[in-house]
This record gives C-alpha cells, sequence and structure tokens, in this order.
C-alpha cells in the first residue's frame, strides 16, 4: 500500500485536531468533564437541527450510549449546566423539547468558525507540505 501523506502532513493534521480538541474544551470553562464523545455527540446533533429536538431523538444522538436511562443522565447534566433548554411539545403532551441555550449555541456558532477556519489553515500547511 503506497501512503499519499508524509509523516509531517500527518501531523499537521494530529496538530490541528488537538487545537479543535481544545476548543471543544474551551465550551465548558475547561471543565473536563463535558470532554467526552457522548456531549460532542449530543450537542453537535441538537446544533445541526437548529432547532427543537424531541428529548427521544436527542436520547439517540448519543450514538455510544446504548442505555436511554445513561443518555437520559447526560442530557439532565446538560441541563443542570444550562448548555440545554427544555420546554413542553404543543403538538405531542407525551413528549419533551430539547433546543441549545442562547449561550451555547453562540458558542458554538464560534468554535465552528473556529474550527472550520484551523481546517483550512491546516489543509494550506499541507499542500505546502507536498
Amino acid at each position: 500500500m503506497t501512503l499519499k501523506f508524509s509523516q509531517d502532513q500527518r501531523k499537521q493534521y494530529l496538530l490541528m485536531t488537538d487545537r479543535i480538541g481544545s476548543g471543544w474544551l474551551h465550551l465548558f470553562g475547561d471543565n473536563t468533564e463535558f470532554y467526552s464523545a457522548a456531549y460532542w455527540d449530543l450537542l453537535t446533533g441538537i446544533w445541526r437541527v437548529s432547532g427543537p429536538v424531541r428529548k427521544t431523538d436527542a436520547l439517540k444522538m448519543m450514538q455510544a450510549i446504548k442505555s436511554a436511562h445513561t443518555a437520559g443522565k447526560y442530557i439532565d447534566t446538560a441541563l443542570r449546566n444550562g448548555f440545554l433548554i427544555e420546554q413542553d411539545n404543543s403538538e405531542d403532551a407525551r413528549s419533551k423539547l430539547l433546543t441549545l441555550s442562547p449561550d451555547m449555541r453562540q458558542k458554538m456558532d464560534v468554535f465552528f468558525d473556529e474550527a472550520v477556519e484551523g481546517v483550512l489553515e491546516t489543509a494550506r500547511k499541507i499542500d505546502e507540505n507536498a
């Protein structure tokens, strides 16, 4: 198998993922409790939707968590910390809706702007080292 990229180019990729991980951690005031794939899946999944998400659908967003009860604990923690807002579902009284809090949405928008900028910068560096 012929490799397509040099060791230096692969290192640029790792440096980028380190910066993105650091940026993700910064969203939470460097509280490592939230540096978890479960919170990544949950919060980015809701961010992608850009609107209310049924709580049962949010539970399924955490792909590595197989237990709805455990996934619910992550949601409860996100609610307690003000990352999410829960409201009644006017179309189905049996379900609740979740949205990102305005503060978390704004922080995530900034995070993704910085992450995309990092991707572009890394692509330029990888191209320079070709």
